[in-house]
């Protein structure tokens, strides 16, 4: 019976060198796996040429496994959509090359152990070797988890990483240590193995695989439970083709002045080839070949950056236990920024603040705009904008976790160990003290983002960062002002779409509104707070309390019923907007045009584009794309251009709510600040002047709950104030009456379920014509942000 271990002694030592020997045992399965990942290419790809020697030697074919989850880290529409082009061109070219292959893309619906079920069934599993999380965690999962041997194989370096098993410490010493080694390798390049069986794929798979070559990607990412605030990169398409089309402009027209261009951020100088690289969609001996064949200043400066820099840095990745540790870095580094870690800094912005380029820093916020836009940022800024961070965050691991955080979710490239060696070099990896000590960053080679800036022409720059994703950019309305709305409309708005917002109120924030009464009096007559389950959601809110837009409502919350009150501590931090609710849509419409107080009445269709018609007979347009940000009732009749998504608006049911506003001149004392009310027509009674921020005292709100607003939806709200005031004092006991008692109807306050299932916005892309709302999520804030985030993430997913 055959091993994996005599598998791998039978390679040839152009794979075997390659192969990192997982785990040992016999080779008795179907066929071998071929589980891709980050070799996204049918040609010059070890991973798989090792899986199609190993399968010839056992007599069975190879079945090429390639998958997609929702699960990695930083998750986004940005990266599914760069992935899935790369893996409809893989899809192709296995096919092509005689392999077969299924995608399985993870979503609702579509979800389950199904690698472990395909490598149970399998003779070996195949996969790429390379070392950065969440990668090595999954592959070392899959190994402790099934009993099929595992071979992970570096498709990645010329010089493979197993042969620099303790990492490196310096560029210059990896030059001169490999260089006959890597010599060599580039002058024999990569020879594929030949498919000697027919093309296989297991009759009863565990998933329903994805056609990529007809799907339809944006609607698939639009499935998908994924960060949808950070959008597809239209000018880097993914895939094979895209990588080698853009590699020949720069080979054949920049090339040559690599040497002199590469450092001007406004010459477009270099290659951009690092998104491609990291995926594996092009092929490094490929690439380096074509330029060692060209030759010059150029080539050899490129291929210094291809060869040196960026293969030390996977060196050092595979050397390492955890990447995410300070302690990666050398000793000298980690002493001088500990000694200096409790230094005073000059600012702390906000997480929001640092991801959407709002800082002031003129040349700063370029750099972290290009990232937000166009998902890379070149590398001699990238080196200034990463030690400014030591300046703008509480320590050195904070500036560490930033720094990762900001590239990976917004940088193609992110999760590579390429960015790894830089982002750390920020930090002193590969690099030696500098004197004098300085401030925060001790000896840590420092760049200043001003001394950089006067090297750099600034508005240039500025403007090729602000160029639109498509030439013209589509012009957006979106119609509704409130939370979900909003949402969109900045995320839009951040990505280079011009929007506009349209609103019948006299204030941004819809149901999360607050209302003003004489004497100074305010009231959080809608939403009464929020929480954060969603870790998309959760790291904006953290944002808002940071710079105060909200706070934590630590009030004292319980059921109130016959027995009187219980105390029911709630299960996570509830959030309210500060100093008022309404505060949190003044912040979010903050740089979005609003035009307030227009109720829009009719969506009308003018050849290719949109007008809106307002209740009093005002237009406004054109428009290349709508949204409808209202309540579904409300959404209902403006579809009537879209039939098919006007009957599916239509099933979603709203439930009303009457909101009673009290006020007392002398405030009762009560051991609560929100309860939950048993029987009755209340559902809820806020003592809202306890919230942070509340300038107003003795101030409460109450809620119905909807069969009580239902009997008096259609009646005087003046007569449901007093009714709802009697009721208040008998669930309360408080007797002495309010100096202020106001009620208000609405109509449509919430959607009947909690939590929806499906889509979380829907949109006629034909049309150009979509919905979000919390209706398609569930009756939380967060919902509503939620299906605000889908519907711009589906917006630019078809730019």
């Amino acid at each position: 019976m055959t091993t994996a271990e005599q598998l791998r002694h039978a390679l040839p030592e152009p794979v075997a060198e390659r192969v990192r020997h997982l785990s040992d045992g016999a080779a008795v399965g179907g066929f071998v796996l071929a589980w891709l990942r980050t070799a996204q290419r049918a040609h010059d790809n070890p991973a798989l040429d090792a899986a199609l020697l190993a399968a010839d030697a056992l007599d069975v074919p190879v079945f090429v496994y390639h998958a997609l989850s929702e699960r990695y880290p930083h998750a986004s529409d940005r990266h599914h959509r760069f992935i899935l082009e790369g893996a409809r061109d893989l899809q192709a070219q296995l096919r092509d090359r005689g392999l077969g292959t299924a995608f399985h893309l993870e979503r609702p619906g579509h979800r389950g152990p199904h690698l472990r079920t395909l490598a149970e069934r399998a003779a070996l599993v195949v996969t790429e070797d390379l070392p950065v999380p969440p990668l090595t965690t999954w592959t070392t999962r899959l190994r402790d988890t099934c009993s099929t041997p595992v071979w992970a194989v570096d498709t990645a370096c010329i010089v493979p990483m197993r042969l620099s098993p303790s990492g490196v410490e310096r560029a210059y010493a990896f030059r001169q240590r490999f260089a006959e080694t890597r010599a060599a390798r580039v002058r024999c390049g990569w020879i594929d193995q030949p498919v000697r069986r027919p093309g296989f794929v297991p009759d009863d798979l565990p998933f329903a695989p994805v056609e990529l070559g007809e799907a339809d990607l944006p609607e698939l990412i639009a499935a998908c439970e994924i960060d949808h605030t950070v959008g597809p990169v239209t000018d880097t398409p993914g895939g094979t083709r895209a990588g080698y089309e853009r590699w020949a402009h720069f080979r054949d027209h920049k090339l040559p002045r690599y040497a002199r261009d590469r450092n001007s951020p406004t010459r477009d100088g270099v290659s951009r080839m690092s998104a491609y690289l990291h995926y594996g969609m092009v092929s490094p001996f490929r690439l380096a070949a074509d330029a060692q064949t060209r030759g010059g200043a150029g080539a050899a400066k490129w291929l210094d950056e291809l060869l040196i820099w960026r293969e030390a840095a996977h060196a050092w990745c595979g050397a390492q236990r955890d990447l995410h540790r300070l302690d990666v870095l050398p000793q000298w580094a980690q002493e001088t920024l500990a000694h200096h870690a409790a230094d005073p800094r000059p600012a702390l912005p906000s997480w929001e603040t640092l991801v959407r380029g709002r800082t002031g820093d003129a040349l700063w916020d370029a750099c972290q705009q290009s990232l937000l836009r166009h998902g890379e940022l070149h590398n001699n800024l990238r080196m200034t904008w990463g030690k400014q961070l030591l300046r703008w965050t509480r320590d050195p691991e904070h500036a560490r976790t930033v720094l990762v955080e900001l590239n990976h979710r917004y940088a193609l490239d992110g999760r590579d160990p390429s960015s790894y060696g830089g982002l750390y070099w920020c930090l002193g990896l590969m690099d030696r003290p500098f004197h004098p000590e300085r401030p925060i960053t001790g000896t840590v080679r420092a760049r200043d983002t001003a001394e950089h800036a006067q090297r750099v022409p600034l508005g240039r720059y500025s403007a090729h960062v602000r160029r639109p994703l498509r030439d013209p950019p589509p012009r957006v309305a979106v119609v509704g002002a409130g939370i979900s709305g909003l949402t969109c409309a900045r995320v839009l708005r951040d990505h280079g779409v011009p929007v506009t917002l349209f609103d019948k109120s006299r204030g941004p924030s819809g149901r999360m509104s607050t209302r003003r009464a004489d004497g100074g009096l305010q009231f959080d007559h809608g939403a009464q707070f929020f929480t954060a389950r969603d870790p998309a959601f959760a790291r904006h809110v953290d944002s808002w309390v940071h710079d105060g837009h909200a706070a934590v409502w630590q009030g004292r919350f319980g059921r109130l019923g016959e027995d009187g009150f219980r105390p029911e501590p709630p299960p996570r931090p509830r959030y309210v907007g500060t100093p008022r609710m309404s505060a949190l849509g003044r912040h979010l419409a903050a740089e979005v045009p609003v035009s307030l107080g227009v109720r829009i009445a009719a969506v009308e269709r003018r050849g290719r584009t949109w007008c809106l018609r307002d209740a009093d007979g005002g237009t406004h347009g054109d428009f290349d794309r709508i949204v409808l940000a209202v309540p579904a009732a409300q959404a209902v009749p403006l579809l009537q251009v879209a039939p098919t998504l006007a009957a599916s608006v239509a099933t979603a049911e709203m439930v009303p709510c009457l909101a009673l506003m009290l006020q007392f001149d002398q405030p009762p004392e009560l051991p609560w600040d929100g309860v939950r009310v048993d029987g009755g027509p209340l559902a809820w009674i806020a003592h809202d002047s306890s919230k942070p921020g509340r300038a107003s005292p003795g101030c409460f709100v109450a809620h119905t709950r909807p069969s009580a607003a239902r009997a008096l939806l259609e009646r005087p709200v003046e007569d449901s104030a007093g009714e709802l005031t009697r009721a208040f004092q008998a669930v309360t006991g408080v007797r002495h009456a309010p100096s202020h008692a106001v009620a208000h109807r609405w109509r449509y306050a919430r959607p009947a379920l909690t939590r929806v299932s499906g889509p979380r916005c829907r949109y006629d892309r034909d049309l150009g014509l979509g919905v979000c709302g919390d209706w398609l999520v569930g009756a939380r804030v967060e919902g509503a942000w939620l299906s605000g985030a889908a519907m711009a993430g589906r917006l630019l997913g078809t730019l």
